[in-house]
């Protein structure tokens, strides 16, 4: 069973959105982290701004980013939204309107793991219906001051374990949590 992995940028103070203020803290061991995670997925379930940005966006950026930016632009892409319509481009396809069937669906498929990558609002929905079978949070030390956060009020508590800790040369630290009783 393929899980899904939630893979977030975030700042101390917990703002996820446009991180273009993760650029002063690049590294040649996040850039390795980052390349080993993708090496592990098969997939990637984006919500429909992230899916928007990053198809804008990736498929110019192959060359520069040799097998990194193959992978992206060759896994299959899922897409939550009720706003988009089919076909969409960039090896993408929406998932339908029921949420949990869909991504249960999707896990019960045969093949690698699932990335999330940004997609708060996303992210809040299969947390909720307990979709999630870890968090990568690799959280800068940068304090924002403003915008979106990964997590919303009103989110259900959910109990997590910790299952690895990464401090990455340049500062950011990568923290792994599962679910409480998952294993992986």
């Amino acid at each position: 069973m393929r899980k899904v992995v939630v893979s977030e940028f975030m700042s101390l103070d917990g703002v996820m959105e446009n991180p273009g203020w993760t650029l002063q803290f690049e590294s040649e061991d996040r850039d390795r982290f980052k390349f080993d995670e993708l090496a592990t997925a098969g997939a990637l379930l984006l919500g429909w701004k992230t899916y928007e940005g990053f198809a804008a966006a990736w498929p110019g950026m192959e060359e520069e980013t040799n097998e990194y930016g193959a992978w992206m632009n060759g896994y299959p892409k899922h897409v939550a939204s009720t706003t988009l319509e089919e076909p969409l481009g960039w090896n993408a396809s929406l998932i339908g309107p029921d949420l949990p069937k869909e991504i249960s669906g999707l896990k019960n498929r045969s093949g690698k793991d699932i990335l999330v990558f940004g997609s708060a609002d996303l992210v809040n929905a299969l947390a909720q219906n307990d979709l999630i079978d870890e968090y990568r949070l690799v959280v800068f030390p940068v304090l924002v001051g403003s915008g979106k956060r990964l997590f919303k009020d009103g989110l259900d508590t959910r109990a997590l374990e910790h299952s690895g800790t990464q401090t990455l040369t340049a500062g950011a630290v990568v923290l792994t949590y599962r679910p409480t009783g998952r294993q992986g």
